[in-house]
């Protein structure tokens, strides 16, 4: 990719530099430690020093430029655009040679418009020209369940369809970061396992004009790769996270990521071992996936509730 050496705004550059608050460790676990403080902050103290070149994977899902301003400090417009490309360089920083950086973004509306919003896009753009990385792949996660919105086009005015995917990029500083798709294989269709049984299937040239021989998929692997789009939900009520938030009276993150999301990337680009980072932990799914995976893991999150009840992540369940 082309660096773009005018990206950043006139008034970025001139806004003064704020006194960051100071980044304290809110826990520890045999693999990991949470971070509390902004990740400005983070960047910007000796702890990031510690493991510049360490990083296999940066996975995490920013807060989203949404109309509406959330608890946990979502940025609206330019000026989202602007603060996202600003850590690209360096979190760049903290990579190793192989190593990428996935993030999760939703859609975006323009206020009081059924019009979308191409801030998303705008975001994904300045992110990779102000980190000078590639755009590897993109991945489309749908989740079937969720509610029906923006709900004004959708549920009242019924001018648009319900909003059912965020996208997921995967980015990396190399053309050829580490990744391996047998860590991710699904399945078989009862379809391909027919196929393997009998060995029967037409081969010869299709209409695309790709040519399939008469043995191209009758080697069974372990499993059939996956594709690009992901479908997972996040509907569950009564899970050990909730059910801590709910007894200690603590209101839970309200934009909490399947755990499959992580785990899915962590499995495709990382190795056991390996360091995996989320810079806007939350409730830290990240690094709770990270520890059952065998990885080690830093992540960090402002919001000093929101660290406390990540606790009950890493907690051990009583035997029954």
């Amino acid at each position: 990719m082309t660096r773009n050496k005018g990206t950043r705004s006139p008034a970025a550059r001139k806004a003064p530099k704020r006194k960051r608050k100071s980044v304290v460790i809110g826990y520890k676990t045999t693999l990991g430690t949470m971070f509390q403080g902004t990740i400005e902050g983070f960047l910007q103290s000796p702890r990031a020093a510690k493991f510049a070149g360490k990083v296999q994977l940066i996975f995490t899902s920013p807060p989203f430029p949404l109309n509406r301003k959330k608890a946990y400090g979502n940025k609206q417009g330019e000026q989202f655009v602007e603060w996202l490309a600003d850590l690209a360089p360096d979190l760049k920083k903290l990579l190793t040679p192989t190593g990428s950086i996935v993030m999760e973004m939703g859609n975006a509306w323009e206020p009081g418009r059924p019009v979308m919003s191409v801030l998303a896009l705008e975001s994904l753009l300045q992110f990779l020209r102000r980190g000078e990385l590639q755009l590897a792949q993109q991945f489309i996660c749908y989740n079937p369940a969720r509610l029906p919105s923006p709900a004004e086009w959708v549920n009242v005015k019924r001018i648009r369809l319900k909003d059912a995917y965020t996208h997921v990029w995967w980015m990396a500083a190399t053309d050829l970061p580490y990744a391996n798709n047998r860590n991710v294989l699904t399945p078989y269709s009862k379809s391909m396992l027919k196929l393997l049984r009998t060995g029967k299937y037409n081969s010869g040239r299709r209409p695309s004009e790709h040519h399939i021989g008469k043995t191209s998929f009758l080697k069974k692997n372990a499993g059939a790769i996956p594709a690009n789009v992901l479908t997972m939900t996040n509907t569950r009520t009564g899970d050990v996270y909730q059910n801590y938030c709910r007894d200690h009276g603590i209101k839970p993150h309200p934009a909490r990521m399947p755990f499959q999301l992580p785990e899915f990337f962590i499995k495709l680009l990382t190795k056991k071992g390996q360091l995996v980072m989320d810079p806007f932990a939350g409730s830290n799914t990240t690094g709770a996936v990270a520890q059952r995976l065998k990885r080690k893991w830093i992540a960090v999150e402002a919001i000093e509730e929101y660290v406390a009840s990540s606790r009950s992540r890493f907690l051990r369940r009583k035997a029954k």
